[in-house]
């Protein structure tokens, strides 16, 4: 249900558009069709040390000089990558191997699988890598995991001539389409709102934070996960890094966001029942494949990230959102104009750098100083008005070099 927010301004609501503008909010515990009001939930504390953390990093790579996609590089190729690096069983079942294996390590192929008129698997089209961490105790666990990790694809992945990208959209192709077309065996088992757009995350790339709580109740998460998801727009520039696409400066900051948040979610609860499950498009809340993803919240909207800090940084506020006990707007599905604004102009549009800053006032308000002390590069960005994208747009122009510009 749409409900005007003009008038509605004031310390602690962050994720508020301009005056006069529409937020979609929701909740399962609402009646069908009836929004839930704008107000508080947390109202006890949490201990900190008990949230747990993963980081699902997802970024291209470049090879003699060219971006590697479908049509340039065999699957072959970067799974040769995967094949050399070690298999840590202490992992399981924390993480999802999914039903074709292919994801039996923290290192694997990211890509669009392709199968024939009979379900039999054929192939998957390669896109890039992704490293994910375990099930962490803390987020600078997390961030240190997956800097070795990453160290350790680095040394054999040069080896392969293969070096990570920073952009979060393919630069040269911004549509994927299936060649050959889609079977009727494909087309009818596309049957979730992500699955029928499963074309999208093919030219782009970013990462899932990821955080869970065991205290907290189903309602609680799904709450957490709906103000995550209106509060995205306005804290998803923070990440921006997909300036190019085919071929050149695309004219805003996030292509990525533009094209891909509002499609699809910016958020994503596992939940444990069928019950819990909310119907929507793209999905907020899903029935969890393993015990261990059980309350866990995906956020799924920022752009690639290559900087550790910018990580913790990310993170934090994630968590500081997380713990707010402000009164804030929920939205069951991201708000894709709101996106598209900000896609464009990232913070130099008020209205998200008004909704940026209350976000940045609440996380801080919730989170220890100590913590909240890394809130500080999304300040001075903001400060700023920059974006990553605003450096990777002058390295473009400095050397002339697109592939400089994202490396």
């Amino acid at each position: 249900m749409a409900i005007p927010l003009a008038g509605l301004r004031g310390p602690g609501l962050w994720g508020v558009p301009a005056p006069g503008e529409m937020l979609v909010v929701g909740a399962a515990a609402a009646a069908p069709g009836q929004p839930r009001p704008i107000g508080p939930t947390m109202t006890r504390p949490l201990p900190l040390e008990d949230f747990r953390f993963g980081i699902e990093h997802e970024f291209a790579v470049a090879r003699e000089g060219r971006f590697c996609d479908p049509a340039t590089t065999p699957f072959a190729d970067l799974q040769a990558v995967v094949d050399e690096l070690p298999l840590h069983p202490e992992d399981y079942p924390g993480l999802r191997v999914g039903d074709l294996g292919v994801k039996r390590k923290r290192w694997y192929i990211e890509g669009f699988e392709r199968f024939d008129p009979h379900g039999r698997y054929l192939r998957t089209e390669p896109k890039g890598f992704e490293i994910r961490t375990p099930i962490c105790a803390s987020l600078d666990e997390a961030i240190a995991t997956l800097q070795a990790d990453t160290a350790r694809w680095q040394q054999v992945a040069e080896r392969h001539g293969f070096r990570p990208l920073r952009t979060a959209l393919n630069p040269s192709r911004s549509e994927y389409v299936p060649e050959p077309p889609l079977n009727e065996w494909e087309l009818a088992n596309r049957r979730s709102p992500e699955e029928r757009t499963a074309h999208i995350p093919m030219v782009t790339f970013g990462p899932d934070l990821n955080l869970s709580h065991p205290a907290l109740t189903t309602a609680e998460t799904i709450d957490i996960g709906q103000r995550l998801t209106a509060a995205s727009p306005f804290i998803v520039p923070f990440s921006f890094s997909s300036p190019f696409a085919d071929g050149g400066a695309w004219g805003g900051l996030s292509r990525r966001t533009h094209l891909r948040t509002g499609p699809r979610p910016a958020v994503l609860v596992h939940v444990g029942s069928d019950d819990d499950v909310i119907p929507s498009s793209p999905t907020l809340t899903d029935r969890a494949r393993l015990p261990a993803e059980v309350g866990r919240i995906e956020f799924k909207a920022f752009d690639c990230v290559s900087d550790p800090e910018l990580y913790r940084a990310l993170g934090t506020l994630l968590l500081g959102l997380a713990l707010d006990t402000t009164p804030a707007a929920r939205a069951v599905v991201p708000d894709a104009g709101l996106h598209r604004r900000a896609a464009f102009a990232g913070f130099e549009d008020a209205a998200i750098a008004d909704g940026a800053a209350a976000a940045l006032r609440a996380a801080r308000a919730a989170l220890p100083a100590e913590m909240a002390a890394h809130l500080e590069l999304l300040a001075a960005m903001l400060r700023d008005r920059r974006t990553p994208a605003h450096a990777m747009l002058e390295t473009r122009r400095s050397t002339g070099s697109l592939l400089a510009a994202i490396s």
